[in-house]
């Protein structure tokens, strides 16, 4: 059983107890979280796909951590003028586990 979810605008094929980084969520670590905007569903029964959503369904998730990627290092130089400019950003992430998908 799987299903195709919508989480902060970026599309995420879970199963239960599958543990995954989304982009940041503003829950407290231990809170649960509801996924409604379900793309697909799949279970021995068939695939239902959603027009653009699955009605009636939902999925259930554990905030596990907050935490920053790598640093990821962006530099720019001019050749021949002088020009160097270093600037870098960590991407925040949280972890979640995925705890039930119901309909």
């Amino acid at each position: 059983m799987y299903a195709i979810v919508n989480i902060s605008g970026k599309q995420f094929k879970v199963t239960m107890s599958q543990k995954l980084y989304v982009p940041l969520l503003e829950t407290e670590v231990g809170g649960k979280v509801e996924f409604d905007d379900v793309k697909l569903f799949s279970d021995d029964s068939g695939v239902v796909v959603g027009t653009p959503s699955v009605d009636a369904m939902k999925v259930t998730a554990t905030v596990l951590e907050h935490m920053k990627d790598d640093k990821v290092i962006v530099f720019k130089k001019k050749r021949r003028k002088g020009f160097r400019k270093l600037n870098g950003h960590r991407q925040q992430f949280t972890r979640i586990e995925i705890d039930s998908i119901e309909k």
